[in-house]
């Protein structure tokens, strides 16, 4: 009886609303006492008829430590307006993979951490360019159809398997230039704008740049409304638009089905040399193929297998070295025939036209030819130390694409959450308080996240430096442990970016909903600490000083949106060797 007494009487207090503005009366009214009173910028007030704001200690005391009372107006008015929008362009987000979780996993680690996903895109076209500018000097047949297909592949676990010859005769024999030519084909599917992506793309920057113009021309700005302002969470969510956009732009070949089917379909077409030199399908001699999608591999190497654009965090450093094997195949191939030297050196070499420059002549020959085909030719010892030490583990180039890729991804991301927290920081009282809180919280995990799942995969690429027996890993001690890190950062890294998730979406309906207007939260006290205090009467010249900050949070989350936009419509769709 008494646990319910004990209920039952406390269920008043978590219920009970506050009203602002009449404790603020009362305070004038000498209520409670002469104390307490102060102004906008927390100075004292001799007559506390005059009072503008309470001290955090008054404000409790004579208001409550509850909320205001939630106005379903405002609430609807400000959801619909400011964070409606920014869910539904969620669902523009490419996605494709095998399994609906894996779908839920990639919206959560989008939403959760923006620097991901910025990263991942980032990643994206700097590996397309780098690609293009990889195999721009080559001149060999399918070069151009090479980097379609290896960019392409971006969103898939590539495999490039080099025994029995099978990528030295996919790149040799012109009875493969079908292989190349089907599978540009297959893979030159578009996802790409629709009406329903443009209309939500629309809907996001109308109700931006409705929420900017009604911050600085309202004429009326009340406690409540001047709290549940869409402006910090619009900037909090800006970032959503260039990812979006430039996903649309790139149209990642993620499909899993799609790619897979393709990747089988040319794979039935693809020959191998023969010692006899009559080239055969490679149905003909082993189940392997020179170019695949890897199976399964592990609890280690699992987010490899989704396809959803942002694990390519995941894939960036074994996608860079499977190019670089096809890069060195077609770069030896491609000095041979500069050299006139044919496969079957006791051929002679048949000189091409315009219309095809190495004839098929001179790419027939038997298995050991063809080999040695695509086999650097012998060098002086320097020069050997030189080309095994450029032949790391780790691939070419990957700490410059690394480092531009993070800035770019740091940048959007503090770009537009730090805008929020500009806007809400000189939002009276000024400092940080519950909502300035919120998005500080949601800006570090979201980078907490992206360092933990970039070392993850940083350390998922390292457990593969051992060697195999019947396609298992035979792990070292090291190896080992760098795995089990790989798998604990990896997980957790995910559940902080689910909570993430989770927690911005719910920060911004507390906002809304006056959850937050309260005395806790209205009176800075994170950064007041015991000068915390509650600034209640804003006026119009109150209103005039945020300008200033405000029109730098919202400079700052454009300008950063569209850097990025920049970079990725300067470096998309890089032009391909001819």
């Amino acid at each position: 009886m008494c646990i319910g007494c004990i209920l039952f009487s406390s269920v008043p207090a978590v219920s009970a609303t506050v009203n602002f503005s009449n404790c603020l009366q009362e305070v004038r009214s000498g209520v409670w006492g002469t104390t307490g009173g102060l102004d906008n910028f927390g100075h004292p007030i001799i007559n506390v008829s005059e009072a503008t704001a309470i001290s955090y200690d008054l404000c409790v005391k004579a208001c409550g430590s509850g909320p205001e009372a939630f106005n379903w107006n405002i609430f609807s008015q400000q959801f619909t307006a400011w964070l409606l929008p920014y869910l539904a362009l969620v669902s523009q987000l490419p996605f494709g993979a095998k399994t609906r979780l894996d779908n839920l996993v990639s919206m959560l680690l989008t939403v959760g951490s923006p620097t991901l996903a910025a990263y991942s895109l980032s990643l994206t076209v700097l590996n397309g360019h780098w690609i293009a500018q990889r195999f721009s000097h080559l001149n060999y047949p399918n070069v151009k159809n090479a980097v379609k297909i290896l960019s392409s592949l971006q969103q898939s676990a590539l495999r490039v398997d080099t025994d029995n010859t099978l990528l030295a005769s996919l790149i040799i024999l012109p009875e493969n230039d079908e292989w190349w030519e089907e599978l540009a084909v297959w893979l030159n599917y578009v996802h790409t704008w629709s009406i329903s992506a443009v209309a939500s793309i629309l809907w996001v920057i109308l109700a931006y740049f409705f929420t900017v113009v009604d911050s600085f021309t309202g004429n009326v700005v009340t406690y409540s409304t001047l709290n549940a302002n869409g402006q910090a969470v619009g900037s909090v969510f800006l970032w959503l638009v260039p990812i979006v956009v430039a996903w649309l732009q790139i149209s990642p070949k993620c499909d899993h089905t799609r790619v897979h089917q393709a990747i089988r379909r040319a794979n039935q077409v693809a020959y191998v040399a023969t010692p006899d030199g009559a080239p055969t399908l490679a149905s003909n001699v082993c189940s392997k193929r020179a170019i695949s999608i890897q199976k399964a591999s592990g609890a280690i190497h699992c987010d490899e297998q989704c396809t959803a654009p942002i694990f390519n965090y995941a894939r960036f450093l074994p996608w860079t070295l499977a190019v670089e094997d096809v890069y060195r195949a077609f770069r030896e191939a491609s000095y041979k025939s500069e050299g006139e030297q044919p496969v079957d050196s006791s051929a002679t070499w048949e000189r091409g036209d315009r219309n095809s420059r190495v004839r098929p002549g001179n790419r027939r020959g038997s298995l050991p030819q063809v080999a040695a085909y695509v086999m650097p030719v012998v060098k002086p010892l320097a020069f050997e130390l030189l080309d095994t030490h450029r032949r790391s583990r780790w691939g070419p180039d990957i700490v410059s694409r690394f480092l531009l890729a993070s800035l770019l991804a740091v940048g959007l991301t503090w770009g537009t959450v730090g805008a929020a927290i500009v806007v809400s920081y000189f939002t009276p009282t000024e400092g940080i308080g519950c909502r300035t809180g919120a998005y500080i919280l949601y800006g570090i995990i979201s980078t907490v996240v992206w360092v933990m799942l970039a070392t993850s995969s940083i350390l998922a690429h390292y457990s593969r430096f051992t060697v195999t027996f019947n396609g298992r890993y035979l792990h070292t001690k090291s190896t080992r442990t760098a795995g089990i890190i790989s798998i604990i950062l990896r997980r957790t890294g995910k559940c902080l970016a689910a909570l993430n998730s989770i927690w911005i979406v719910l920060a911004c309906l507390l906002q809304f909903s006056s959850f937050l207007d309260r005395c806790f939260c209205n009176s800075s006290v994170f950064s007041l600490g015991k000068h915390a205090y509650n600034a209640i009467d804003i006026s119009a010249k109150d209103v005039a000083l945020m300008n200033v900050p405000w029109i730098g949070g919202v400079a700052l989350a454009c300008g950063c949106a569209f850097l990025f936009m920049g970079f990725v419509n300067i470096l998309i769709n890089p032009a391909l060797p001819d």
